[in-house]
C-alpha cells in the first residue's frame, strides 16, 4: 500500500451521539468503527470521522463570503469523484436535508472551477463536498 494515500482523521464535537450515528450511517452512509459511551468513529470515504459528545454547546459559527456564497467556517469535508459528488447530492436531496448551500457549480470557467454543497449534521457541524472535474485543479491558482 505504498501508493495509497494516508486517510484523514478529524475529532469534532457534537450533543447529540444517538441522532449523530442516525445522520452519519442512515443519511451519509458511513459504517460505525470503535466506539465508548461518549464518541463514535465512523468511516467516510476511508477516512476516520470521530464524533465526541461534549456537554456544552458551541456558539454560532461564522461565514465567510467566497464566490457568492456565505461559508460556514469552521467546516471540514471531502474531495470526491465527480460522480460520486451527483450521487451524494441526490442522496441528501431523497433523504431531505437542508443545505446550507445547494449544489452547485463555484467559480464557473475559472482556474479551480468545482461542484459544492454544504449540509450540517444535528450537532450543527458544517460539512462541504466538493468535487473537480479534473483533479488537477484542487491546487491551481
Amino acid at each position: 500500500m505504498a501508493d495509497a494515500r494516508p486517510a484523514f482523521h478529524l475529532a469534532f464535537a457534537v450533543a447529540d451521539l444517538a441522532a449523530t450515528r442516525a445522520f452519519y450511517v442512515d443519511v451519509l452512509g458511513c459504517a460505525v468503527g470503535r466506539e465508548a459511551a461518549r464518541w463514535i468513529d465512523f468511516d467516510l470515504y476511508g477516512h476516520q470521522l470521530s464524533a465526541h459528545l461534549v456537554d456544552a454547546a458551541a456558539g454560532a459559527a461564522p461565514t465567510n463570503p467566497v464566490d457568492g456564497d456565505a461559508v460556514p467556517i469552521p467546516h471540514f469535508g471531502l474531495i470526491l469523484e465527480w460522480s460520486a459528488w451527483e450521487a451524494l447530492a441526490e442522496r441528501l436531496r431523497a433523504a431531505g436535508v437542508d443545505f446550507v448551500v445547494a449544489p452547485r457549480i463555484r467559480f464557473a470557467g475559472r482556474p479551480g472551477e468545482q461542484a459544492t454543497m454544504f449540509i450540517r449534521d444535528p450537532s450543527g457541524n458544517a460539512l462541504e463536498f466538493k468535487s473537480f472535474r479534473d483533479m488537477g485543479e484542487v491546487f491551481r491558482r
